[in-house]
């Protein structure tokens, strides 16, 4: 069974180089989440050097699945909004190394987030994945409404665009 744990500033700064093999491994494979092919773990360290500097303001919360002591798995909740949004928080980047995929790992990540969520005050969730994605398929199995498509939304990693699927969830 995984560890699933908030990390604070610290410890996400502690964890860039595992969280970048992460990312990489799931750009490499595919996966439509913001960074274009080819894409290597060096590459990434900047974003998690922004996502730890984010974390240390309150303005995300970041999540990790650890397997044996290896971070397999995270994902984030944006929880700076503007005034007017105080209830509401993004979830962002649910990414999972293939070779740990199959074992349930997003749910328990997807899990701990909302609960994370409804601890920092946040009433609604709202995310946006690449249509036609092994991704978009996780959403309805966790309650998770879907609003629509937006066509030519982003590119998939090796390139052509794509479109992408909103969800929200309301929170106990």
């Amino acid at each position: 069974m995984p560890d699933i744990r908030t990390l604070s500033a610290e410890e996400a700064r502690a964890a860039i180089p595992a969280l970048s093999a992460v990312l990489a491994d799931c750009v490499t494979g595919g996966a439509s989440v913001g960074f274009m092919q080819p894409y290597g773990p060096d590459d990434a360290e900047p974003y998690w050097r922004d996502v730890a500097d984010a974390v240390a303001t309150g303005g995300n919360l970041l999540l990790v699945a650890e397997l044996d002591g290896r971070i397999v798995g995270t994902v984030q909740v944006g929880a700076a909004q503007m005034p007017n949004q105080p209830h509401r928080g993004d979830l962002k980047k649910l990414l999972v190394h293939r070779s740990a995929r199959g074992r349930g790992f997003a749910r328990l990540l997807m899990e701990a987030a909302e609960r994370e969520a409804v601890r920092c005050g946040k009433t609604l969730l709202v995310l946006d994945t690449a249509t036609g994605s092994e991704a978009e398929a996780i959403y309805p199995r966790l309650g998770w409404q879907r609003v629509g498509v937006i066509p030519d939304y982003a590119l998939w990693p090796e390139g052509g665009f794509c479109d992408t699927t909103l969800f929200y969830k309301r929170l106990a």
